[in-house]
């Protein structure tokens, strides 16, 4: 069985209020950008770019905004180039890091994104320091209200899920890369909403945090995600049950 970090059903709250903000607008944008200019500008052909459309969508993106983010990516408006950087690290308390990044200024970005390690009681490692703790999996969310648990579960299962786990209000389903269209599909077949999706970074096993660390974790970890450079942390902490169900209730 993979590992399950609580972060992933955290953030997914965090991502549905930064999109009623439009926060989230230019993160994503960005990443349309960068799959395009990857893998060209029709999504049939570019699972990357959909994926990134797909994103968009779950944040309410508007379609113009979408559709400006493919021109860009095309070369039809511009723009810098965007690099694409994974940096690892350790945080407080042990938690190993990993942080995705899109920016148009590596040198800019590099030291803010230490400075925050720093501030935190952690610190920014060589590549390859802490990813041998993670594997690359799909993730898919799916809010567990009105769900049978076992026939759920039995759904992903047959549909090429490895794993599947309630974490608060979400059911978490966890699959191959090779497997992630199948098993998404599956089950918006059933007209089950799907609440979020991506292809991220599972930790192998995880840490548990008392109540004070684990509010010492999330102010990094929302830090982190706030930087308009970061396009998504993951670790591998687990938080006391008290302390998720406050942050899963969070408006």
């Amino acid at each position: 069985m993979a590992g399950h970090s609580h972060w992933a059903s955290i953030k997914h709250k965090k991502g549905a209020t930064d999109a009623k903000k439009g926060k989230s607008f230019s993160k994503v944008a960005r990443m349309i950008t960068v799959a395009v200019r990857k893998g060209g500008s029709d999504p049939d052909m570019n699972p990357k770019l959909q994926l990134a459309i797909s994103k968009a969508r779950a944040v309410n993106m508007p379609k113009d905004n979408i559709e400006r983010a493919i021109h860009k990516g095309a070369g039809e408006s511009g723009g810098a180039e965007l690099f694409e950087c994974m940096y690892e690290g350790y945080g407080p308390h042990g938690i190993a890091l990993m942080i995705e990044i899109l920016t148009d200024n590596k040198n800019r970005t590099v030291p803010e994104i230490r400075k925050i390690f720093e501030r935190f009681g952690g610190n920014m490692g060589e590549s390859g320091c802490v990813s041998w703790m993670f594997e690359k999996k799909g993730i898919i969310l799916v809010n567990n209200n009105n769900l049978n648990e076992d026939e759920f579960m039995m759904l992903v299962l047959e549909a090429g899920a490895e794993d599947l786990q309630k974490v608060g209000d979400v059911f978490q389903v966890i699959c191959l890369q090779s497997d992630f269209d199948k098993v998404k599909s599956a089950i918006e077949s059933k007209g089950i909403v799907v609440e979020t999706s991506e292809v991220g970074w599972i930790p192998k096993s995880n840490i548990d945090l008392d109540e004070t660390a684990g509010r010492k974790v999330l102010r990094l970890m929302e830090t982190l995600e706030e930087h308009d450079d970061v396009q998504n942390v993951y670790s591998n902490f687990n938080l006391p049950q008290t302390l998720l169900a406050e942050m899963q209730s969070a408006k």
